[in-house]
């Protein structure tokens, strides 16, 4: 009896010592970059080259900056490239063959009070000349859509617009707007688009991720653009590109949130951050990074940021996941607004 309950101490401390391990090492996989310049909520980040880019930027009263941004991990330095043609917020990005596509999004409005109206635009950034390219424009106006890019092609998934027949011209959280499903793919070689296969479940502020050639569309916000008007999916749902064709729903993000940063790194997609309207006295956002694993079917957690942001740049690039700026405040929450310059970096490699 004595030498059973010795070896359970003996187990029970080995365990515990590998758990503040662990914990250890996730600390020391963390660390920080140079601040962000231009501190700012909805900026959107891609890796181009060994480089990071960050575009976007939502001032109060919805105004767009059109930042964009180039970091060189080498020199850990920020330089300032030249705005986004139109400013503009919640653009998809993709990047294909050393060009940076920006598609769709929300402006402020033409005319009339302040919302979010919805673009058809897409451009070409080219990151070594530090020019812009108009392109075709998309088939329908919408924002807070996401692309990936397959076999030289770049589909466009998700996000939000009008009701169909609808006059409203401008997203307001207080005026009828809904998800959207739609899912279109564009040709750079002949500058074209295609509709394909809707998204099963509209949805839009999710993020996405092209592994062994299939496209997964993860979590996202459905009912509305807006989170106080919005509830959170953990969905993942699986497209192939080839077949046209959607599969069936794959395990769950274990936390379900929107406005996230995302990258791939060896065959997993990874999430970080966001938002969420609770149903309880709170409106929050997310410390949470998570793995999702397409051939395992699993969702793995990886730590934790040490600021909660939505609305947050991220890319991964030389296995280094970047995570900038962003508010660390849920966009819901009346009254309140924290941009946050900091750049905080997981070395995924280090694990």
């Amino acid at each position: 009896m004595f030498k059973n309950k010795y070896l359970l101490l003996i187990y029970g401390l080995f365990a515990m010592t590998l758990l503040l391990a662990s914990g250890f090492a996730s600390a020391q996989k963390l660390s920080r970059g140079a601040p962000f310049p231009e501190a700012s909520e909805e900026l959107y980040g891609i890796g181009s080259g060994g480089k990071f880019y960050v575009f976007g930027g939502l001032a109060p009263g919805w105004k767009p900056k059109g930042l964009v941004y180039e970091y060189d991990q080498a020199k850990d330095t920020w330089i300032k490239k030249k705005n986004m043609p139109i400013p503009s917020h919640h653009v998809a990005l993709a990047e294909l063959n050393g060009k940076i596509y920006v598609i769709g999004g929300f402006k402020y409005p033409d005319s009339g009070p302040a919302g979010w109206q919805p673009m058809d635009n897409a451009f070409e950034y080219d990151p070594a000349a530090d020019t812009w390219k108009p392109l075709a424009s998309l088939p329908g106006k919408r924002g807070a859509p996401v692309a990936a890019v397959h076999d030289g092609k770049i589909y466009v998934i998700g996000g939000a617009g009008p009701h169909p027949g609808s006059k409203e011209t401008v997203l307001h959280p207080a005026r009828p707007h809904r998800a959207l499903s739609t899912n279109e793919v564009y040709d750079p070689a002949s500058n074209t688009w295609q509709t394909r296969q809707s998204m099963p479940t509209a949805r839009n502020h999710g993020a996405i991720g092209m592994v062994n050639n299939k496209i997964y569309y993860l979590g996202g916000r459905v009912g509305a653009a807006f989170i106080t008007r919005a509830v959170n999916v953990g969905i993942v749902e699986e497209y192939d590109p080839v077949t046209d064709q959607w599969g069936s729903l794959k395990a769950s993000m274990p936390n379900p949130r929107s406005a996230v940063a995302w990258g791939i790194h060896k065959g997993k997609i990874y999430v970080a951050g966001g938002e969420e309207r609770s149903s309880g006295p709170w409106q929050r956002t997310f410390r949470a990074v998570e793995a999702y694993d397409p051939r395992a079917n699993r969702w793995e957690q990886i730590t934790e940021m040490e600021f909660p942001r939505h609305g947050l740049a991220g890319d991964i690039v030389n296995g280094k996941f970047h995570l900038v700026s962003g508010d660390a405040a849920s966009g819901g929450a009346p009254g309140t607004h924290i941009d946050s310059d900091v750049h905080e970096i997981i070395d995924l490699e280090a694990r």
